[in-house]
């Protein structure tokens, strides 16, 4: 930039140099207007240069005035067509065009930048609060100094990440640990107060919930890697290795799936009707995610179950009248016909882990129905819209045969619905089974 015209360009007095804002000349008379002053020759400089800022504004009929001097452009003109969205051009547009992608700028040189702007002007700053614009500012130079000017603007005689936080409505790392703690304990008044909090902050939930998963993308990498993902990051080293002490609190499966549950949740919670309240009901799914997942015998709280009744045990003769009478112990047909030794060695949670690992969908919710072996039978008790779905033959006949496949011989399947009441419902499945 030591050239006549280079300064010229940098200071914007260049006359061969014009800058158009597509946005606000979206009509076919500004594009015909443009094509009358291109045909003129250079004033200064060997071309004319024509930039077009956000292209992708323009109308179709302004993008087919100018599709003529694309066509046949002048020899002394160059146009550069700017924008962010090159898949609203029209194909005939870009079939005359030479196509340049320019890169994300990396978020330490955008930093960088930034403080030798503020040095310049002589204001002080946090490096943390350059930190965030710059992430904000998600590569662009132009979106961070345009953030960084609307900092600028409060007046403040040092920037600080607090300010910059207020100002973008986003939560803070500690907000944000507190948040990653909670769900870990499973802390529902915690989780409600982190919610009332950022209500009250008037923090945007939009952003909240970027910057969760955000969190959570994180602690995917440090989990996986551990230290050595810590340059991975962006972010502070202290920072990284605060993350990294957390993710060891929850499992990989947890992470991957709240990281998930998250990124397909935020337009949910966010075009909801209440806001707040599909976030808290988010919050409380994210932390309860072991249990929704069927997450028994690995981490979280199993799911309850029935205690063993021994083998050969009397039932109560009212129930016994009932229902049925009473059958050999399987175990002992299990001991006969099974490799794997009596059956009193496995219950149903063992169960419910082996249709896991064989990937079964058939039943997904299978784990919210409690069950307990009682001699030959397998007793279930199930939520009401369970016993509707084992109602369908072919799933009927898939449990039957898992539960065999695992217990070794043929099991009774018996179904009640929960509350202790055999609905209509239960005794047409005991009928079937």
């Amino acid at each position: 930039n030591s050239c006549e015209f280079c300064r010229q360009i940098t200071q914007g007095t260049c006359l061969d140099v014009t800058e158009i804002d597509g946005a606000s000349h979206t009509g076919v008379d500004h594009v015909r207007k443009l094509t009358e002053d291109v045909s003129y020759a250079p004033l200064h400089c060997r071309y004319k240069v024509v930039i077009i800022d956000e292209a992708h504004m323009l109308s179709r009929s302004a993008f087919n005035a100018l599709l003529k001097t694309l066509e046949e452009p002048p020899g002394h003109v160059s146009f550069i067509l700017a924008t962010t969205e090159p898949h609203k051009f029209p194909a005939t547009i870009v079939s005359r065009c030479q196509h340049h992608v320019f890169k994300r700028v990396e978020q330490q040189i955008l930093e960088r930048h930034m403080a030798r702007v503020l040095d310049e002007q002589g204001i002080d700053y946090q490096p943390s609060a350059l930190g965030i614009l710059a992430r904000k500012g998600a590569g662009s130079v132009r979106d961070c100094l345009s953030l960084l000017g609307q900092v600028l603007a409060l007046g403040e005689s040092q920037i600080t990440a607090q300010a910059v936080q207020s100002l973008l409505g986003l939560a803070g790392r500690e907000l944000m640990q507190d948040c990653i703690q909670a769900l870990a304990r499973q802390d529902c008044q915690d989780i409600l107060q982190l919610v009332r909090e950022l209500l009250d902050q008037g923090l945007d939930i939009s952003f909240f919930l970027q910057d969760l998963g955000l969190v959570w993308r994180n602690l995917f990498i440090l989990k996986q890697t551990g230290e050595e993902g810590i340059g991975l990051l962006e972010m502070p080293e202290e920072e990284a290795r605060e993350w990294l002490h957390r993710a060891g609190e929850l499992s990989i499966r947890q992470i991957h799936a709240a990281w998930q549950m998250t990124l397909e949740g935020q337009k949910r919670v966010v075009a909801s009707p209440d806001p707040a309240l599909a976030l808290e009901l988010m919050l409380m799914n994210l932390a309860f995610l072991p249990q929704l997942m069927g997450g028994e015998g690995e981490q979280g709280h199993p799911a309850p179950v029935f205690p063993k009744r021994p083998a050969g045990t009397p039932q109560d003769e009212g129930k016994e009248k009932e229902n049925r009478v009473q059958k050999p112990s399987v175990s002992q047909t299990c001991s006969a016909s099974s490799p794997e030794g009596a059956q009193s060695n496995r219950d149903w949670s063992g169960f419910l882990r082996f249709v896991r690992s064989n990937q079964d969908k058939v039943l997904p919710n299978l784990h919210m129905v409690q069950g307990r072996m009682n001699g030959d039978c397998l007793e279930l008790s199930c939520p009401g819209y369970m016993t509707q779905r084992l109602q369908d033959d072919n799933k009927m006949a898939w449990l039957k045969e898992r539960v065999k496949e695992y217990f070794g011989a043929p099991v009774h399947i018996e179904i009640s619905q929960m509350g202790g009441k055999k609905g209509r419902d239960g005794q047409e499945l005991k009928k079937k089974s």
